[in-house]
Parts: C-alpha cells; structure tokens; sequence
C-alpha cells in the first residue's frame, strides 16, 4: 500500500509538473496579446458593441483613414466634407494595425490573431506583397518612401522599404509596451523617434537614412505618452503621461522651442500629436472631450516690443512684471511663459480612444477627428481668430448596418510561430523577397516583377510638376 500511494504521489507530482508547463505556456502567450489589445482597443468599452473597430489611423499627408475592424480593414478618402469615400474594404482576418504609404496601394497590415506577422498587401489588387514574421509581438508599424520600421516591445527592425531587407535592429529597448514611436516622413531628415527610457520622459532620435543614432533630448520628467515629428522631420513634439503640458523641440540640437499648457485642473492621456502640414499649429487629443490646437509662433520677440511701445502706467507695469519673472521660482516662471491653446473642440464623447490631425480638405484647413467608435468628425478651425470649432459633419466608419459577420468578433489566441522563441530576426515566410501568397478566393496575382516594380513605383517621390493632391490616381505615381 504504501508502495502504491508512492506511485499516485509520483504520478500527482508528474501532472503537477505537466499542468504548470501547460499554464506557464498559456500565460506567455495570453501576456502577448495583452499590450496589443491594450493598443488596438484602449478606450473603447465594447469594440464589438461598435462594428469591432480596433484602430483608426491617418495616413503620413491626412489624406486617407485607415480603420482595422473584426473582420479585416478598410481605406477611406478625405477629400471632401460632406462626403468620406471608401477606396478599400478587405474583409480577410481581425486587423489591429493598419498603415497606408501615402496615397499608393501600398498597406501594411497586423492581424490580431497573428500579432508577430506583418503583411504588405497591395490593396487595390487584392494581392499580398510580402510577409514577415517576427519574434515577438508586433505593437506599431510606421513607414515613409525609403524606410519601414517595426516596433516590438523591447526592439526596433528598420526594413528598407523597397525591398523589405532588414537594414538595422535596434535591441533591448526599454519596455516599450504601448508601441511608442514616431517615423519622420522627410526624405531629406529621415528620423525615428522612440523612449529612451520607461522610467522619465526621454526621447531618443535615431538617423533611420544612415542607421546611426543621432541625440537623446530630456524632454519630460515622466514617462512619454506620445510623439510626432513635423513634416520636413525638423521639429518633434512630446507629452508625457501626466498630460499636463506639451514640449516642442528642435531635432537638430534638442533645443526647446516651444512649451504648450494643455491644462492645469487635471492629468489626461494623450492620445495623439499631430503637427499641420505647414508646421505652424500643432494639435493635441486625450481621454478627455477636449482637443487643444496650439499656434507655434515666436512671441517673446513680440511681447518685449509692445513693452517698449507702451507709455504711461500701463508700459510699466508690463516691465515691472517682465523684470520680476527673474525672481520667481523656476516652475512659476516656466508655467508664466506656456502658450495656450489657439482653438479647441468639444468632442461629444471621452475615454474613447482616438487619432487627430490638421487636415487640408477643399483647400480649407480643417480638424479631423477619428476614434475607436467608430465615427470621424470634420471641424471648421479658424487660422486667423482660433477660439472655438464648430462641427461641419460627422460620418459613420464601422459598417454598422451593412450585415457585417459575427463569426470573428472573438480574436483567436494564437500559439508561438514554430522557431520564434530562437530566432532573432523577422523570417520572411513567404520564401523570397516578393514571394507573396495570394490570400482568399477572389485575390488577384502578381508575379515577382510586378511586386518589385510595384514597390518601387509606391516609394518614389511625387514628380516635382503640379500635382492634384487629394487626387488618389495621381500622388504619389502608382
């Protein structure tokens, strides 16, 4: 007897063994999932409840939204108010990320229920271009005309987009759980940006063109929440995750140039920072209903001007205040000199995760406003006079209505690719540079010359003629 409850104590033991392999397993895989999810659906309280949306994101000139939903991605165009044209709706697999290169066919997409593949599809084909794996979840995916860079939690892959060979691995990040980074789209100041640390607010600037890292700036005293380079890559702004004030460098020399109060009552998470295309307003969203646009302008110039102009009792005490400013405490003084913001928008939601941006649409400035609801919203903003936007339209995104199919509204959990614990590098499953698989029944086929050629056409750069740029046929060429 005692013999045989041995035996039973091994065998219990053995199981007990199996069991935690078995639950250790299932966690590993469970905690990958759980950043990404975090990314793809952070601040909506149901995604099912509103189409499955997981993400909505503007392409590099606002000229298109890409949306992933449940049950695949779709492209729309902005160039109107009244009216968002569909250009795309690929109903193929759960899309968590979403990236359109311009205004090309070319869009790399990240599906939920493979997290460590990327795929770079050409839409308007129907065709997979190429595809990669990676060794760990893939949390953000930026790209511009010479580079695609893959963000992972504690590493960076820059791929050189023309033929997707890996150029440079960035390793051992500082956990980076939220995908944090920032591609400039320049062609002449090609930078990456990312967290230097998890612990305060650095940003660390890396030369992607000639894979050399350029400078750490000390941006915030907190961890960093968000990052956007200017168009011509000169410029990066930076929040930190209280939320309370925004940052604008110079990337050269990491000279501050702007300090921007967002607001003094309460903390927010901000969402996005987007600067417009001609670099003089910079806009911000959160977790709460109000969306800030700041003027970058220099105005200490300004300010001791009218000083000077001004007589009487008025002109001194401008300069007795200027004078005192010395005296004060650093942080009184710092807070004395933010700009505030120029205009606002209320939104009609908060706690909704969303992407903004300054868009030109009918040659009129305008604020755009996307969010995980499934809803875009087109503001009026007011170069001269700011103050407050009003709402022109606001539009549908999700499909709610259009017998949309439940049978992927719960995201499989997938297992480890075979090999991805060992490997190091992307492996590109396709077999060759190009040597996409055609995915679904009604995909079209290209053959290796038509993927190259069809890489390079959607990486070079707009003809310097003139172009019609809310033209989707024209710009870039295709």
């Amino acid at each position: 007897m005692q013999s045989l409850a041995t035996s039973v104590g091994l065998v219990n033991t053995g199981l007990g063994v199996v069991s935690s392999g078995v639950r250790t397993g299932i966690t590993g895989v469970r905690s990958g999932l759980t950043g990404l999810m975090s990314v793809a659906t952070q601040g909506a309280a149901d995604p099912s409840a509103s189409g499955g949306v997981f993400c909505v994101n503007f392409n590099q000139d606002y000229s298109s939204l890409g949306v992933g939903t449940k049950t695949g991605y779709k492209l729309f165009s902005l160039n109107t108010v009244d009216k968002v044209e569909q250009i795309c709706d690929n109903v193929n697999e759960d899309t968590c990320i979403v990236e359109r290169l311009f205004s090309s066919s070319l869009v790399a997409v990240v599906s939920l229920s493979s997290p460590r593949k990327l795929k770079v599809c050409h839409f308007k084909k129907n065709s997979e271009i190429c595809n990669y794996s990676y060794p760990n979840t893939i949390f953000a995916v930026k790209l511009n005309r010479a580079r695609l860079v893959v963000c992972l939690e504690e590493s960076l892959y820059i791929h050189n987009i023309r033929d997707m060979k890996v150029l440079h691995t960035i390793r051992d990040t500082p956990p980076n759980p939220t995908g944090l980074c920032a591609l400039s789209i320049s062609n002449d100041n090609c930078f990456l940006a990312y967290p230097g640390s998890n612990t305060i607010g650095q940003v660390q600037i890396f030369d992607a063109q000639n894979l050399q890292a350029k400078t750490m700036i000390p941006a915030h005293d907190s961890p960093l929440a968000a990052i956007a380079f200017n168009a011509s890559g000169t410029k990066i702004a930076t929040a930190s995750e209280k939320g309370t004030v925004i940052r604008v460098f110079s990337v050269t020399d990491g000279v501050r140039l702007h300090e921007l109060r967002r607001g003094m009552k309460r903390c927010a998470t901000i969402f996005c920072l987007a600067f417009s295309p001609d670099s003089l307003f910079l806009i911000s969203s959160s977790n709460t209903e109000t969306v800030h646009v700041f003027k970058l302008e220099e105005i200490k110039d300004t300010q001791r001007v009218v000083v000077e102009e001004q007589q009487g009792l008025m002109g001194w005490m401008s300069k007795a205040v200027t004078a005192s400013a010395s005296y004060l405490p650093a942080p009184v003084t710092d807070m004395l000199s933010q700009g505030r913001a120029f205009a606002t928008i209320t939104l009609p939601f908060q706690g909704v995760r969303n992407v903004c941006a300054i868009a030109t649409i009918q040659k009129q400035p305008r604020v755009v406003v996307a969010s995980t609801d499934g809803y875009f919203y087109i503001y009026n903003l007011n170069t001269n006079e700011g103050g407050d936007c009003t709402l022109l339209k606001q539009h549908r995104l999700d499909g709610i209505g259009e017998g949309s199919s439940s049978s992927s509204e719960s995201a499989a959990v997938p297992g480890p690719y075979p090999g991805a614990a060992k490997k190091t590098e992307p492996v590109n499953t396709t077999g060759g540079s190009y040597a996409g698989v055609v995915r679904g029944p009604s995909a079209g086929v290209m053959t290796e010359a038509d993927k190259i050629s069809e890489m390079a056409a959607a990486c070079e750069s707009p003809p310097k003629s003139v172009l019609k740029f809310d033209d989707d046929s024209e710009f870039p060429p295709v």
